[in-house]
């Protein structure tokens, strides 16, 4: 198992150089406000991740800017040191030139990615969180009080992993995270988790959004961008 993590790892990272070594994305104005020229789109799977729908894929909806794409991927990558076993399902993020994208009030220059929130299945193993169209490719999904949905639990020392090393990821390349968003009833629990100190250093919103972010974390990177 370690050897195909391995090189499913040097595929990314070859992904990586490949984006770093191209032209690289230029965003304009603001994640509610802008556009992006040379988006690169995610891939759709990779050892440890997936896409939430192949269909979103074939439409587009999984572009970025190349600097965001280098940040998720490297994440990736040491997660599956960090997190083994661990499956992470990413979002929506956006159109290939940005602008609007409904239904979000936001995801308009590159710089925006949801991800759903990785889970444990009723024997307390990592699964992958079912994104079915019936469920809006997962966003109608609802988790209670306790964090459960049907057999799923959301598996919070997971998701703060992720976060943690998405952090790491973009100060490395000399960026960051701008902002969080994620339902913050279940806040006491992510900063419970070893990562805990760390997240509470990060931007999360404090007030409520207009659509509950139970099912998925909504992260803005700190990327520059033209007005």
């Amino acid at each position: 198992m370690k050897s195909v993590y391995k090189s499913a790892a040097a595929v990314l990272m070859a992904v990586v150089a490949a984006q770093a070594g191209a032209a690289g994305s230029r965003c304009h104005g603001t994640v509610n406000r802008g556009s992006i020229e040379g988006s690169v789109p995610l891939p759709a799977e990779g050892a440890n991740f997936t896409a939430y729908s192949t269909l979103a894929v074939a439409m587009g909806r999984n572009h970025v800017h190349s600097e965001v794409s280098a940040i998720i991927l490297d994440a990736y990558v040491k997660l599956a040191d960090a997190a083994p076993g661990a499956q992470y399902v990413y979002g929506e993020s956006g159109n290939e030139y940005g602008g609007r994208f409904r239904p979000h009030r936001t995801h308009q220059n590159g710089t925006s990615v949801d991800f759903f929130v990785p889970v444990r299945d009723k024997n307390g193993q990592p699964a992958r969180l079912p994104t079915p169209p019936a469920k809006r490719f997962g966003y109608d999904i609802e988790f209670d009080r306790e964090a459960r949905y049907g057999e799923y639990t959301i598996d919070f020392a997971a998701m703060a992993e992720h976060l943690y090393q998405l952090d790491q990821a973009a100060r490395a390349r000399g960026r960051g995270i701008a902002l969080v968003i994620f339902d913050t009833a279940y806040l006491p629990r992510l900063f419970l988790t070893p990562h805990g100190t760390e997240l509470e250093k990060l931007n999360f919103m404090k007030g409520k959004p207009w659509v509950r972010h139970d099912e998925h974390y909504h992260v803005d990177f700190a990327i520059p961008c033209f007005n």
